[in-house]
């Protein structure tokens, strides 16, 4: 019998920021991943404080921001890759409004540090922007591929990766201990995405899966570094290539990309895109949403060395280790969750 501190189940950006807590902490672990869930993949990887439909501070930004990108510097040292790649957001105007609307809200005091008051003018002819840009300052994107790859390979050569679904029938409980075939664990974190809703321990939690679509794009006339946001948003990723994206699809539960998620993106890239560009790949994944936009974490009401990490909606990147550690926190301090992403508050 092999006995360890953790199981944790899943391999996306909340097992990640988990699994830095427990290697901060020296404790033993292993992940069970079988590469079911694409949500961590396929997302663009942004980390933006602003709502910019709304020009609305991201709750919390400042402290996720804080937590996040030191635990993303150590993974590319100890990882020797890069990941974290800062970029410039710029918001399109398609009003004289949207920029007194911006204005406005950069006078805000949490807002005022992300909000740049300067307005950006359109000097690109690749794009139609006459009432120009505002910019978003203390943003980036993470290459949530190059992370989750070199992080399972990091896994594997530690020993700690186990590739093959997790069979739940077969977790035995007892007071102190979680069995799993030979694997003897105090605790397990299920960190499953959407595939929660096959988890008999916490498919009752409220994750409604919301299907995004992305696309990327070849647009050698674009030649921009920085992303734009308007109908959908542009980021560029090297090569005169750039991710597009992305749609919400709140009644499809597949990760198959569809026709008609393609044509969407295309339809609203080309409302202020001048250029030609060409799409060479098509994305899809399911995010784990929650109605009140808030992630689900801590301890199942009944199994008490069960614990969940999940909900955490399209900022994964941002949120993810900020959660991470404050369930670890509770789980070996029993520091108590805060009430708006305690998973027991829908009970």
């Amino acid at each position: 019998m092999k006995q360890i501190d953790y199981i944790i189940v899943g391999c996306g950006l909340a097992s990640i920021a988990f699994c830095e807590q427990l290697r901060a902490n020296d404790k033993s672990f292993v992940v069970f991943d079988d590469s079911s869930q694409q949500s961590s993949i396929v997302a663009a990887g942004l980390y933006n404080p602003v709502i910019l439909k709304r020009f609305s501070e991201v709750w919390k930004a400042k402290e996720q921001l804080d937590v996040a990108l030191p635990v993303y510097q150590k993974i590319e040292l100890d990882l020797d890759i890069k990941i974290d790649y800062k970029l410039r957001i710029l918001r399109r105007f398609s009003s004289i409004e949207e920029q007194n609307l911006w204005f406005n809200a950069s006078d805000k005091p949490k807002l005022e540090h992300y909000l740049s008051t300067q307005l950006v003018k359109n000097n690109n002819d690749a794009i139609d922007a006459p009432f120009g840009f505002g910019e978003v300052l203390h943003a980036g994107r993470l290459d949530t591929e190059v992370l989750i790859e070199a992080y399972k390979n990091f896994l594997k050569q530690n020993h700690n990766l186990i590739e093959t679904s997790f069979v739940h029938y077969r977790l035995q409980e007892s007071s102190d201990v979680v069995t799993y075939d030979e694997i003897e664990a105090k605790n397990i974190v299920f960190a499953e995405g959407f595939g929660v809703k096959k988890n008999p321990y916490f498919k009752h939690i409220p994750l409604n899966g919301t299907k995004g679509e992305v696309l990327i794009i070849k647009a050698p006339q674009l030649n921009i570094d920085y992303g734009v946001k308007s109908s959908v948003f542009i980021i560029p990723i090297g090569d005169d290539l750039y991710t597009v994206g992305s749609t919400y699809n709140w009644t499809d539960k597949s990760n198959q990309p569809t026709e008609e998620g393609k044509q969407e993106l295309i339809n609203k890239l080309k409302t202020f895109l001048k250029c030609d560009f060409e799409p060479v790949q098509h994305l899809a994944g399911i995010r784990p949403t929650v109605k009140d936009r808030r992630p689900l974490v801590g301890r199942h009401p009944e199994h008490q060395n069960l614990y969940v990490l999940n909900g955490l909606g399209t900022r994964g990147v941002m949120i993810a280790p900020y959660v991470a550690e404050k369930l670890y926190h509770f789980i070996e301090h029993n520091k108590p969750l805060d009430s708006e992403i305690d998973v027991n508050r829908f009970a």
